[in-house]
């Protein structure tokens, strides 16, 4: 049996994160191996997804895996359930940037492309880890497991032009919500983060491509900044956590302040100032 950081007494947790090669995916296969889960990190890229988890050390497993694919979905399960016997935590993180330009020049198969990961992967993921967990006995304080969504300020605010993510990112808490209250007597917990603006690979890429104004979105956010990959993944483990244990069908804002500012930007004290405060 693989090594385990597992306090004694319990049983080792085992948590899947997807799209866990990069970004907020990568912080959160550290957070939870900290925090003593077995962790299979899931990503298209089969080798990125065993080198980090080479990276975490013993006791983890990285898989190729295409969150569209049911066929490739289950594959991973088995793989996971085969190495652990049980799976803990999801977290539904894969995702892809979103096609850019006016919405009249857009392409059907860039949007339906976004909404097949984004929302059909959550969907799949989901599906399939709950047909493994309600098949296995609850563990105190932990039930028979919880998934987190990737939800987005997308989910609720609108963004110019970017239509399949927004869409997606929406149809998201709506299924959070929705599984969550079909589960939740049989010891299941879903809930999602709705993260602002993040430092990562993906969002980099969208400033490059003029899709994204990094200075405008330091300007916008209260807090004044991007979060951290690592900031997001504090909050996912949380929601995974026995912490949470009261906790489902929630959306949980990481996004400094993003959705709750409703005044005109001049209503922002100027960035160094906010800093120095």
């Amino acid at each position: 049996m693989a090594a385990s950081n597992a306090k004694p007494g319990l049983t080792a947790a085992v948590a899947i994160v997807t799209g866990a090669a990069d970004g907020i995916g990568w912080a959160c296969a550290q957070r939870l191996a900290a925090d003593g889960y077995r962790v299979a990190l899931l990503d298209l890229r089969a080798e990125a997804a065993q080198a980090r988890a080479a990276e975490l050390g013993a006791g983890h497993l990285g898989l190729a895996c295409n969150v569209t694919e049911p066929a490739g979905v289950e594959a991973a399960l088995a793989a996971v359930v085969a190495q652990w016997g049980r799976i803990d935590v999801l977290v539904n993180n894969a995702g892809i940037g979103d096609q850019t330009g006016a919405t009249v020049q857009q392409n059907v198969e860039a949007f339906d492309r976004v909404l097949a990961v984004h929302l059909r992967g959550t969907f799949l993921m989901s599906q399939a880890v709950a047909r493994v967990m309600l098949q296995t006995d609850a563990v105190a304080g932990r039930g028979r497991g919880a998934i987190v969504n990737l939800g987005s300020i997308a989910s609720v605010t609108g963004l110019p032009s970017r239509n399949a993510y927004s869409a997606a990112k929406a149809g998201v808490l709506g299924m959070t919500r929705a599984m969550a209250s079909e589960w939740a007597r049989a010891g299941i917990r879903v809930n999602a983060v709705a993260p602002g603006y993040v430092r990562t690979a993906l969002v980099a890429e969208l400033e490059r491509k003029g899709a994204v104004d990094g200075k405008g979105i330091a300007h916008r956010t209260p807090m004044g900044r991007m979060a951290e990959p690592a900031e997001i993944a504090e909050a996912i483990a949380f929601l995974a956590s026995a912490r949470a244990s009261y906790i489902t069908g929630a959306v949980l804002p990481v996004d400094g302040g993003w959705t709750t500012f409703g005044a005109p930007e001049s209503a922002l004290p100027e960035l160094a100032e906010a800093a120095g405060s």
